[in-house]
């Protein structure tokens, strides 16, 4: 899939002009000298001056070509690291053939490119901080949640299947559409949780209504599910009456920290990367103590690598400062810890399916290109377009390298009779 080649809608200030002409030389050379170290693949490259630059193995069938189109982007790769590239991405100041084999590309030489100098790391430091100012606390959450959330039901439907299910589907042979495929996550969770119908369902992070309507539709149990997104919020009750199931299937604008009484089994799908580090421990808790004896609790979560988790945690990276604010990923190291520091939960069963993440991200890339004349129509700009994109292409790539995980937890008490 080519990479969107779009005009950029904003003129570089003159100040940062001079300083692209003075800083192109340095950067490029830099640039170019890491480039000699790329171990893994083969990479083109196409500079402002029309000459090129070939980097790898030349036999290699991992292959991208990138095209610098301005001196832009040697000053904010130069200065702003692997996040100065995303956002020069942004400003159109570079395109590729094919955006997730590029980043792919990149991950898979990512311990030989020095990415992220001293200098950009100092530079960062402003979005560091902007970053631990967006803690979720109950207003936090609810800002950061809806900056993501409530940017428009009708772009998230441009992308997204009928079930408007916002998580990795579940692919048993990968030759299935991508509404099969959410079906199979929703049936993998009922069966994981052995939900039937006298359960009594809290679903932590409800989305669009998808696996609720789902589970009481197949078991014939209740849900109750929470949200702080108002424009879910609207939509999902919607959907449920006409879906005839209202009486079965109730949605609260909800803080999860505010839920009350006992719940036969839990169920929050990819909704702990917005908790932030600082409040897993309120929300392990919670579920332990909603969560009625004999329940069990299944929690869908993308994570960061074990190894990874410290540095990862230190920074604010592009996906943090432009799609998901507040957010950050647990490792599996990091829930098995909480869980047992400070409930009575423990896991009992997690499986790793980040491959099938990858090809979520790739079927909404897909159909997020296949309606760009609605996405312009809702109001959306080319840089938006172009934001849109590398988040969906550069996720999609960490999932295939498994720079990123996508796991399924079970969670039990120790010495509850499972019921």
């Amino acid at each position: 899939m080519n990479s969107l080649e779009l005009t950029a809608n904003r003129a570089e200030p003159s100040a940062a002009g001079v300083a692209d002409r003075m800083m192109a030389p340095v950067a490029r050379r830099r640039l170019l000298a890491s480039l000699a170290a790329l171990q893994v693949g083969r990479l083109t490259v196409h500079l402002p001056d029309t000459s090129i630059v070939e980097a790898g193995d030349p036999d290699s069938d991992l292959h991208a070509t990138m095209w610098i189109t301005r001196d832009a982007f040697f000053r904010k790769f130069a200065l702003g690291g692997d996040l100065g590239a995303g956002e020069s991405y942004m400003d159109g100041d570079w395109r590729t053939d094919d955006l997730c084999r590029f980043v792919e590309l990149i991950l898979r030489n990512q311990a030989y490119l020095p990415l992220d100098s001293w200098l950009s790391r100092v530079l960062n430091l402003p979005s560091d901080w902007l970053h631990v100012r967006r803690r979720n606390s109950r207003r936090g959450s609810r800002r950061n949640i809806g900056a993501h959330y409530d940017l428009s039901n009708e772009l998230f439907a441009t992308f997204l299947d009928p079930s408007m299910a916002y998580s990795s589907a579940v692919f048993h042979s990968g030759d299935e559409s991508l509404a099969d495929a959410q079906r199979q996550k929703f049936e993998r969770w009922c069966e994981a949780l052995r939900i039937g119908p006298l359960d009594h369902v809290l679903e932590i992070g409800s989305g669009w209504g998808g696996f609720a309507m789902h589970a009481a539709r197949t078991r014939g149990c209740r849900v109750t599910g929470i949200t702080v997104s108002a424009e879910q919020l609207a939509l999902s009750r919607q959907r449920v009456a006409t879906a005839g199931l209202a009486d079965r299937v109730s949605f609260e604008f909800c803080d999860y920290r505010d839920v009350r009484g006992q719940y036969s089994r839990v169920v929050s799908i990819e909704m702990i990367e917005a908790v932030g580090e600082h409040y897993w421990p309120s929300y392990f808790k919670k579920i332990d103590e909603v969560l009625a004896p004999g329940g069990l609790a299944g929690i869908q979560s993308i994570t960061m690598v074990d190894h990874r988790f410290d540095d990862y945690r230190k920074h604010c990276d592009w996906i943090q400062k432009y799609i998901f604010p507040g957010g950050l990923l647990p490792s599996i190291r990091e829930v098995a810890s909480v869980c047992a520091a400070g409930t009575q939960l423990g896991v009992i069963a997690l499986e790793d399916r980040a491959l099938d993440y990858a090809r979520t991200l790739l079927a909404w890339r897909r159909e997020f290109f296949a309606r760009l004349d609605r996405v312009r129509e809702l109001g959306f700009d080319d840089r938006f377009i172009r934001m849109w994109e590398y988040y969906l292409a550069t996720c999609e790539a960490a999932f295939r390298t498994r720079n990123l995980g996508l796991v399924h937890f079970v969670l039990a008490r120790a010495g509850d009779d499972l019921v």
